[in-house]
């Protein structure tokens, strides 16, 4: 594992204190694990996500993620519609290691309440929980 340092923690993203990130793009927020989640996890395996049309509330399980140390539960950090999988995850789930925050997003949705989002923590403030 790598040191906190280490990690990238883009400033354009807001993060949840689950280790989801989400990039608001108009109505529409792109969702994935944060660096450090991956970094924790180790070699991701396999990816399950929920099939395009499915909602879920902020704070509700959307998948999981399977590495060869654990499988870990994926949480919603906004309200939406899924409208959009990367699929490309199915036959490449490493690209959840290697590209957290580009290649290897998860989820599209067409958020629900789009003030959630400012609910979220910028990238300093995700650091300084992460360092306790």
């Amino acid at each position: 594992m790598k040191d906190i340092a280490e990690l990238r923690f883009p400033e354009n993203l807001r993060y949840a204190p689950d280790h989801e990130w989400a990039r608001r793009e108009a109505e529409e927020a792109v969702i994935g694990i944060s660096d450090y989640a991956q970094d924790q996890l180790g070699d991701v395996v396999y990816v399950e996500l929920p099939k395009v049309g499915a909602r879920f509330e902020k704070g509700e399980v959307f998948g999981t993620v399977e590495s060869v140390k654990a499988v870990s539960e994926l949480i919603a950090p906004l309200s939406g519609e899924v409208i959009a999988v990367n699929a490309t995850l199915e036959n490449t789930p490493d690209l959840v290691n290697s590209d957290p925050y580009g290649e290897g997003w998860m989820i599209r949705i067409r958020c629900a309440q789009p003030a959630q989002y400012d609910e979220l923590m910028a990238s300093d403030a995700y650091v300084a929980m992460l360092k306790g």
